[in-house]
């Protein structure tokens, strides 16, 4: 695939997964075992999350995305209990992209900034 093919690909699979996170949907799109991990763990935690993209850039097999991860937090995540609170977080993920699929990616989130969001960073209290 060219890098605007993969550009597509990428804004088609950002497209699905904000309406399906199905494993037939997740299988379709991605073949790296690590990233269906990770959305089912955001899923849990932050139902019906959505990944804004601001930039895309492609070149050769690679796709960079920047952007943001919004949801509100419903689940719990590692030891928060559920805040009802929304969430908008800075992100970039690269993926690697053979054979029609997402096959590795990388991925950099602000977690002091989730922490913060939610009530739990060092120095924020928390709320009743």
């Amino acid at each position: 695939m060219d890098p605007e093919a993969n550009k597509a690909f990428i804004t088609r699979y950002m497209d699905t997964l904000r309406r399906d996170t199905s494993q037939e949907t997740l299988d379709r799109f991605i073949a790296d075992e690590e990233l269906k991990r990770h959305i089912a763990m955001y899923e849990a935690s932050f139902p019906g999350y959505w990944i804004e993209a601001d930039d895309l850039i492609a070149e050769g097999d690679k796709v960079v995305l920047r952007g943001k991860v919004r949801g509100v937090h419903k689940g719990a995540l590692m030891d928060i209990p559920p805040t009802g609170r929304e969430i908008s977080l800075p992100l970039f993920i690269m993926y690697r992209l053979a054979g029609g699929k997402i096959v590795q990616h990388w991925m950099v989130v602000d977690t002091l900034e989730l922490l913060r969001q939610l009530g739990r960073a060092p120095g924020v209290p928390t709320a009743a």
